[in-house]
């Protein structure tokens, strides 16, 4: 199974692509963000963030993907640039014909770390040691969305194997 992970944002947005092997294994294939330019106006950037999606799935070729629900924002802006941009992710995958599977920070915690309240720090080091890399992933973003692909990759095991 081969997952995209997205964490929305409109001036950086998260991608890891994460494929888990049939012995359950998980390897981190490409992991980075999407930023764009902070005085473009809304609409260039959210273009801008679609164009770039859409080369990734063209490229990497996932079979689903996984994006961050928006959970509670306090600043209204923030939180309507972060919706914005979900909008843009849902609508590139929905445009490459891609099952799109959301899901909460609690439960991407509890899926990676076993704990939903677990912090950034915990979080990042369960990302490295889960995919066995050298090091935690950089910048942040990219290790909140290599979280979002592994919550969905044990998720989608989990609904397997008690289906079968």
């Amino acid at each position: 199974m081969f997952a995209l992970g997205l964490d929305p944002g409109t001036a950086t947005t998260g991608y890891g692509l994460v494929r888990l092997d049939p012995d359950g294994s998980l390897l981190a294939v490409k992991y980075g963000v999407i930023t764009t330019p902070k005085n473009t106006p809304a609409a260039e950037r959210l273009l801008t963030l679609y164009d770039q999606l859409q080369d990734l799935l063209h490229e990497h070729k996932p079979e689903t993907v996984a994006v961050e629900k928006l959970f509670f924002q306090r600043n209204v802006s923030t939180a309507l640039a972060v919706g914005q941009a979900r909008g843009v992710m849902l609508l590139a995958s929905a445009r490459a014909g891609l099952e799109v599977y959301e899901y909460t920070p609690n439960e991407i915690k509890q899926a990676v770390a076993g704990y939903g309240s677990a912090g950034k720090r915990q979080m990042q080091e369960m990302v490295r040691v889960l995919l066995a890399l050298d090091d935690i992933p950089r910048p942040d973003d990219a290790a909140d969305a290599l979280a979002v692909a592994i919550c969905h990759l044990h998720s989608a095991r989990l609904l397997h194997l008690t289906n079968e």
